[in-house]
Formats: structure tokens, sequence, C-alpha cells
């Protein structure tokens, strides 16, 4: 597989979603629907974090204009990366990096063989993925820096689910017509 672009990331195989809204689009804060999905990239996985480092650089680069024509200092702009530890308390994201990426496009949902995904049971919240994540610099409203387009979505394999959310069949048993006349 070839990256044709300097600010395009796949991440690996050790990648999981969480807020994924990647079957319908919502709407957050008030904004536009988008299809969005946090990514959770393991810290261990150096080979993507550090791929990520030089697609935001190249986003940087190719977005000088929107900075005035001058790179900008990485502190004084909003980046795309960030540390699960820090910024959340939330047991999932511990030992992870993360990006939000969202898109105004549905994006392609495919399984390990690259057949599309039908069913939406199957792509969830805590579930394993490649995300193909595009970078871009922005400068809006007086908010500069650097944000990340939702590509594509290969599912690699199931995971424990996230946001509370249980499965049915955990939580009742079956019911029998005859129980309903007694």
């Amino acid at each position: 597989m070839i990256n044709q672009s300097k600010t395009k990331v796949i991440t690996g195989v050790d990648t999981r979603l969480s807020y994924f809204n990647g079957w319908e689009p919502v709407s957050i804060n008030g904004g536009a629907e988008r299809y969005s999905v946090s990514v959770l990239i393991p810290k261990t996985d150096t080979e993507i974090i550090n791929a990520i480092h030089v697609a935001v650089d190249a986003a940087i680069e190719e977005g000088l204009h929107k900075f005035g024509g001058k790179k900008p200092n990485k502190a004084a702009i909003k980046l795309p990366l960030r540390d699960g530890d820090a910024e959340r308390d939330d047991e999932a994201y511990k030992g992870h990096y993360f990006v939000n990426a969202n898109s105004m496009t549905a994006p392609q949902i495919v399984d390990k063989a690259v057949r599309p995904i039908l069913d939406r049971s199957e792509v969830y919240s805590g579930c394993y993925a490649r995300v193909s994540l595009n970078f871009y610099a922005f400068n809006s409203n007086g908010n500069k820096g650097v944000a990340c387009g939702l590509g594509n979505i290969q599912k690699i394999k199931d995971g424990e689910p996230l946001g509370g959310r249980t499965n049915a069949a955990d939580e009742f048993t079956t019911i029998e017509d005859d129980d309903f006349l007694a």
C-alpha cells in the first residue's frame, strides 16, 4: 500500500475506536452534522505516533497560508494528537494517545478482507480497527491549528464495548409465552 499524501496516516491493528459515529452523522456542540470517531492509539505504537507527527508537520507546511505565511510555533496552535493519560479520566484512554477525526461524508467501513460491513452492530466503540486519517491546517474564528479528517475504517477485531453499553443477552433471560398467562 502506498501512502500517496504526506498528510495521510493509516493506523495500525491495535487502534481502538471510541465515541464511534461512523454510521450516522451527529452534531457535536450544535455544529454541523459529521461522521466522527475518537481513535485510540497505544503509546507503544511508536511507528504510527511518529507518522502522525510527520503528517502534522506536513499539514503545517501545506497550510502556511492559513498561518499568514509563517510557520507557527506548535505550542501556539491546536494539535490533533492528544495524551489520553493527561486529558481523559477514562480507563480506555490510559496508555494511549488519541485523535478526534471527523468528516462530512460517510467513511467506507470494511472487514479484514476489505468487504463492506453492512451489519451496523459489527463496528462500535471499543472494537479494534485501522483508520485512514488525513491531517490539515485550519484557521477559523481565531482558532488555529491542525485538525484530523476521517477517511475509511477497516475493522480488525472485536473488543470490550465502551460507553457502558451492555449486551441484551447478558441482562435478560428467555421468557416463554406461557409465562405471560400466569
